[in-house]
């Protein structure tokens, strides 16, 4: 069953965690983005995905350090499916392309690739690397574009150790705003998927 509290539950708990070679955990990291948008005044639902949009790397199945391993764990799909049972597309899908929208600012901002941590580098490479153009113009047209660009700005930004920023619960309003049903529905919905 997916519901709010789950959600927030596995951020708290398995978010406390360092974030492979950062010097933050997922938690610091996923609340320094919130905040990140909400300081620069974007929706509830860009400033959700700004929050959740690394949940995929606390789900996988790959264990710790996958991209320190040679994995791709895939995170920002496997993220978006899973909160696609409680968000629409203005949530899950600038998480779906966040990794695409690194790709992307490598291949066309100059000087975005400098400015990446080492460990973005890392799994840059194993995310596919520079986009050819034709993959940059495919980006360019798809319907959450600047929203994902935006995303991808503030997780590069969001690695600084021991920035105060509010914490998780404050963020809880603006997800609870974007559901886009309520959890008994999903939890039905849930079952169904699983065969139950």
């Amino acid at each position: 069953m997916v519901s709010m509290d789950n959600i927030f539950e596995t951020l708290h708990q398995q978010g406390s965690e360092r974030y492979g070679s950062e010097r933050v955990s997922q938690l610091d990291h996923a609340l320094q983005c919130a905040w990140l948008a909400e300081r620069a005044d974007k929706s509830p639902a860009l400033i959700t995905a700004a929050l959740l949009h690394d949940v995929g790397h606390l789900i996988h199945k790959f264990g710790d350090d996958a991209a320190l391993r040679g994995i791709d764990d895939r995170h920002e799909v496997l993220g978006a499916k899973f909160l696609a049972r409680l968000f629409g597309d203005d949530v899950t899908q600038p998480i779906a392309l966040h990794v695409d929208a690194k790709r992307y600012l490598c291949t066309n901002e100059p000087g975005y690739y400098e400015i990446l941590s080492p460990g973005s580098v890392r799994s840059l490479h194993l995310q596919g690397g520079l986009m050819t153009e034709h993959e940059s113009e495919a980006f360019r047209n798809t319907g959450f574009y600047a929203a994902a660009v935006d995303l991808r700005r503030w997780d590069e930004q969001a690695k600084i150790p021991e920035l105060r920023t509010p914490g998780l619960d404050y963020f809880r309003k603006y997800a609870e705003a974007c559901m886009i049903q309520s959890e008994e529905d999903d939890s039905h919905a849930a079952s169904l998927a699983y065969g139950g």
